[in-house]
C-alpha cells in the first residue's frame, strides 16, 4: 500500500497523481467514492489526474477519451484498451492505493 493523500486534501470531484511503483497513478473522489486508476490515458500520453470528472467516469484531457473509475474500460473512442485499476482503502482520514493487487496486469 502507498499513502495517497489525507482524504481532506481530496474534495469532492478532484483528483491527485501519485508516483506508484510502476507508473504514476490518478486517485479520484467522484462524490464521495474514492477511485485509483493508471493516470495515462492509453491512447496517448496524458495524464488522466489532468482530465474532467462527471461521476465515475473521466475524460481526457488531450483527445477526449473516456474511462470508467469502477472498471477502468474505456467508454468512447480513441481510447480502445483499459488502464489498471487499483483497490483504495481509507483509514484514519488518509487514502492508501494497493499497487501489488494489478502489479502484473498491463
Amino acid at each position: 500500500m502507498i499513502r495517497a493523500c489525507a482524504l481532506v486534501d481530496l474534495p469532492s470531484g478532484e483528483a491527485v497523481r501519485v508516483v506508484g511503483p510502476h507508473a504514476p497513478i490518478a486517485v479520484f473522489n467522484a462524490d464521495g467514492a474514492i477511485y485509483a486508476i493508471d493516470d495515462t490515458c492509453t491512447h496517448q500520453d496524458a495524464s488522466l489526474s489532468e482530465g474532467w470528472l462527471e461521476g465515475c467516469f473521466v475524460e481526457c484531457p488531450l483527445h477526449a477519451a473516456s474511462f470508467d473509475l469502477r472498471t477502468g474500460e474505456p467508454t468512447c473512442l480513441p481510447a480502445k484498451r483499459s488502464v489498471r485499476t487499483y483497490p483504495v482503502l481509507v483509514e484514519d482520514g488518509v487514502v492508501y492505493v494497493d499497487v501489488e493487487v494489478n502489479k502484473d496486469v498491463a
